[in-house]
């Protein structure tokens, strides 16, 4: 179980609190709020209810606190008590915390109101007791009872951290000149308060700069397994090994919160749902957001009965069977007989079958995250024995196969057990092995040689890279070489990208928008740190270092750079030509088409396309052959027609997908659905539009071409006959 937090955070909202110094362009407050914000709303996204937080107002217009009677504790208020933080709280604080319009407030007596929240909520439970000051150090303090307060703070073991705007610390580099005499005595009195309480002290502008590292969440671990590591069977043989072992996750892949579905309940109405599949009940609302209502999903079964009304009666899922596909047939199988016949039996056990030498396995073949096997806690005699095998392993250089089943009657996996030896501790390294079933083999021409249809082998050829181009590659690939590139503090030689300064770019920028947009619904979302893409790019020292060697790997490989693609009308597709390189038509002493002739529609379109120059000519001729179409279905007796007018059809769809023109076809294929479902093509021609449904001539949408401006939904509706 998470351990007990209680937080209370005090902010100073005072009069000075609304300057803007140091070239800022916002205020101190909201400078400082960065800072408060963050840690607030990281509380918020781990959704423990065992995080409790309370926010303190220091010199407010107002006094709202349990000790407001007495004078030294005026303008103080308690913005939030000590409780669970949600969005709504959130939404509050961000009313409440705006620069005031005095300067009255004593900050050591916000200190004594914030541990008496702290007394009162957490008694003497454990609890991880925190109070958090944040303020400009420009009001006055009480100094007369510093002393007793130091030292209950240090009694109820409270973590007292002091946060200042622009204050002095020659640790992180920063001091401010000209600074009044008061804020100067208030900083030596607060950084002493904090030294007393073995507390912190700091200035905002560090505590700001560190927000951008990503914080890495402690997990607490839980084991997988509980059980004995066997060799042999220890029922049957006293010699068999048997060792009490504990298995916990070595790695685990931390994911990026996901997105939940809900609904605006002042436009769902009651028993209707705006998700397919899913219904919102009424009175089922979040607990921060009252204008949202948590979707949920509803299945519902239906079998076909021609005396039910429109032909489908309902059923409960407690009165169906399971049915296992066989080919195109459901093969009922009992609850009875699936428990007898395909459920596996088998009792938890982790039991080693064989041993393979470490140089023999393949890495390939690993198909899970690691886990770690160490023995049985408190346990000498297991953590012993466990050694000893771990060594053996170690000294010949062997990794062990085991059989293992987390839980009774789970499915077995085959584990590969590999020595782990550290200074502080020895433990096992599991992976999961495939089985002969998960291994797919597949046959890939060699990448040396060619061998032709008649046997013959070739190793040089226009596809095999040539002795230079190796060389090239060879060269470049080592002055790539990123070991050497990194540098320590002091200049010195070091790993480029250490594992401790790398973090997730997805999931900490992810969490980074939550948290900003949360507290900003509607400012945009700031740029990324540079903490999370300072490795996304290769470093310019190094590609300059190796820019000679891509040049020579770009002349080896004769690289040429490729057009960008043309959008709209295509230019550059080539076209089929006479093997002789004879223009026929020149030939022929024929003049270049301009007019299309029903009788050899598709023909002379594909050749006219061809020759036309310019999008007009284009178009022109798109429009004769849809002219020729709507002729083909006016005049067809029956559907005689019907034949000559898809085929043209197709046609016309194909050279507009080509020439990446989906407009002509979208515009000629809504004018003719219209006069045929109008009458205007010879009467009753219905048939025509089911025929261009069956061949799936429907709008060109922009899954086909990025061009198009047709959704796929549009396409689906528009064919539809209505």
């Amino acid at each position: 179980m998470a351990d007990k937090e209680a937080t209370v955070y005090i902010v100073d909202v005072g009069k000075s609190m609304a300057e803007t110094n140091h070239g800022r362009d916002e205020s101190d407050l909201d400078w400082c709020m960065q800072y408060v914000w963050d840690k607030i709303t990281t509380t918020v996204a781990t959704g423990r209810k065992t995080m409790f937080v309370g926010v303190v107002g220091l010199r407010t217009d107002k006094t709202h606190n349990e000790m407001e009677g007495e004078e030294a504790y005026d303008h103080i208020s308690v913005l939030q008590p000590l409780e669970q933080i949600l969005m709504p709280q959130i939404r509050s604080l961000r009313e409440q915390i705006k620069p005031s319009k005095t300067e009255k407030g004593d900050a050591i007596s916000a200190l004594v109101i914030a541990i008496q929240m702290i007394a009162a909520h957490c008694r003497h439970l454990k609890y991880k007791r925190r109070i958090i000051l944040v303020t400009n150090g420009k009001g006055v303090l009480d100094t007369e009872d510093l002393k007793s307060i130091a030292l209950k703070i240090r009694q109820d073991s409270i973590d007292l951290v002091i946060i200042g705007s622009d204050f002095d610390d020659a640790e992180y580099g920063f001091k401010e000149e000209n600074k009044p005499r008061t804020k100067l005595e208030n900083e030596r009195i607060l950084q002493s308060l904090a030294d007393d309480c073995g507390g912190v002290y700091g200035t905002m502008a560090q505590a700001i700069e560190e927000m951008a590292i990503p914080r890495v969440k402690p997990v607490k671990p839980t084991p997988s397994y509980k059980g004995i590591l066997t060799l042999g069977d220890p029922e049957k043989y006293d010699t068999a090994l048997s060792i009490h072992v504990d298995r916990y996750p070595r790695i685990m892949q931390a994911k990026p919160p996901s997105a939940s579905s809900f609904v605006v309940r002042a436009d769902l109405a009651p028993g209707e749902s705006q998700a397919p599949s899913a219904t919102a009940t009424d009175g089922e609302c979040l607990p921060d957001q009252d204008d949202l209502t948590a979707v949920k999903n509803s299945r519902t079964y239906h079998v076909l009965d021609p005396d039910a009304p429109e032909g489908k009666r309902d059923v409960d899922l407690e009165d169906l069977a399971k049915g296992y596909e066989y080919g195109r047939t459901a093969v009922h199988m009992g609850e009875s007989e699936y428990n007898t016949i395909t459920k596996f039996e088998s009792p938890a056990c982790m039991d080693i079958i064989g041993f393979v030498p470490a140089d023999k396995f393949e890495r390939y073949m690993e198909m899970s995250r690691t886990n770690i096997i160490i023995p049985q806690k408190t346990n000498e005699k297991a953590a012993m024995a466990l050694s000893s095998f771990i060594h053996a392993l170690f000294e010949l250089e062997t990794y062990a196969v085991a059989r293992f089943v987390a839980k009774d009657d789970k499915d077995p996996l085959i584990l590969l057990l590999a020595p782990s030896i550290e200074t502080d501790y020895e433990c096992l390294i599991d992976t999961e092995l495939p089985f002969a079933e998960d291994m797919r083999g597949y046959r890939f021409p060699p990448l040396d040689r060619i061998v032709t249809v008649g046997g013959k082998t070739l190793h040089q050829h226009r596809n095999l890279p040539s002795d230079e181009l190796t060389q090239a590659m060879s060269d470049y690939v080592d002055n790539m070489d990123l070991s050497t590139l990194g540098k320590d503090d002091e200049g010195n030689p070091a790993e480029y990208a250490p594992l401790g300064d790398t973090y997730s770019p997805v999931l900490h920028r992810v969490n980074q928008a939550i948290r900003h947009r949360a507290v900003n619904p509607d400012s945009p979302i700031p740029s990324a740190p540079e903490i999370l893409t300072q490795y996304s790019q290769a470093p310019t020292a190094l590609l300059q270092r190796a820019q000679q060697q891509l040049d020579a790997l770009s002349r080896a490989a004769d690289v040429k750079r490729v057009p960008p693609r043309q959008k709209g009308l295509k230019r550059t597709r080539e076209f089929e030509k006479p093997l002789s390189g004879l223009n026929v038509e020149e030939l022929l002493g024929r003049q270049k088409r301009t007019k299309l002739s029903a009788a050899n529609a598709v023909p002379e379109f594909k050749q006219a396309m061809r020759a036309a120059g310019d999008v007009a000519a284009t178009r022109e001729v798109a429009r004769q052959l849809g002219a020729i179409i709507e002729g083909y279905v006016r005049h067809s007796v029956g559907d005689s027609g019907y034949g000559r007018a898809i085929e043209a059809l197709r046609v016309l769809k194909e050279e507009c997908l080509e020439l990446e023109e989906p407009a002509l076809y979208n515009e000629f294929l809504k004018q003719l659905k219209e006069k045929l479902l109008k009458g205007d093509l010879g009467g009753e021609r219905r048939e025509l539009w089911w025929l261009v449904r069956v061949n799936r001539l429907g709008l060109i949408e922009k899954r086909l071409c990025g061009v198009s401006k047709v959704t796929e939904e549009e396409a689906r509706e528009f064919l539809k006959s209505k």
